[in-house]
């Protein structure tokens, strides 16, 4: 199997899990610089997001690209090419992962140990069987990185972490819910000034 085609197709399932944030397999985490003052950062300009071989596809890449713009513009961010304060990318992370489960059913009866003997019948008598189940999946994650186009450095990451297990309905609706969650968290403790 090719598995940089299956990445390929699997760009959307990573979308699907991120959008459920309540759900509990998925999981948001924000790291940023302590240091930085996010109240002197007014315009932003998103990386040129591109088709990343084996992960996503340039449609995808586009709908990131876009969802990106509409939640910094909503929390006061403007866009601009022109000697923005921070520039905002987007990558995807995919692992094709299985799990593996094993089931235990017991049967049987027979005699009980007491703390003070040995109670009940003779030999224990009875036995079990275990199955074991197998589930493939793709593990993906959704980082979000922000940098200081002054300093160059990176004041904030997002990360949207899910184990993904369908195809989405609505890439674009998916995509939009996915980015608003990993982007609650910025700028952190701050409201931006329209």
């Amino acid at each position: 199997m090719n598995i940089k085609r299956t990445n390929l197709r699997l760009f959307p399932l990573l979308i699907l899990g991120l959008l459920f944030g309540c759900a509990p397999t998925v999981k948001v985490t924000t790291d940023y610089d302590h240091a930085a003052n996010f109240s002197e950062y007014r315009t932003f300009t998103v990386y040129d997001l591109k088709a990343q071989e084996g992960q996503v596809n340039q449609l995808n890449a586009d709908r990131v690209a876009k969802s990106i713009r509409a939640e910094m513009t909503a929390k006061g961010f403007k866009e601009s090419t022109d000697n923005p304060d921070l520039k905002v990318n987007a990558v995807s992370i995919l692992k094709n992962k299985t799990q593996v489960t094993a089931d235990t059913n017991f049967y049987g009866y027979g005699g009980m140990y007491r703390p003070y003997g040995y109670w009940g019948g003779g030999a224990m008598m009875g036995g079990g069987t275990t199955t074991f189940n197998s589930y493939d999946y793709v593990d993906g994650s959704l980082v979000i990185d922000i940098v200081s186009t002054k300093t160059g450095k990176l004041v904030w990451q997002g990360i949207g972490n899910a184990q993904i297990d369908s195809k989405p309905d609505n890439p674009e609706e998916f995509i939009a819910g996915a980015i608003k969650k990993i982007l609650e968290g910025f700028p952190p403790g701050l409201a931006v000034k329209k």
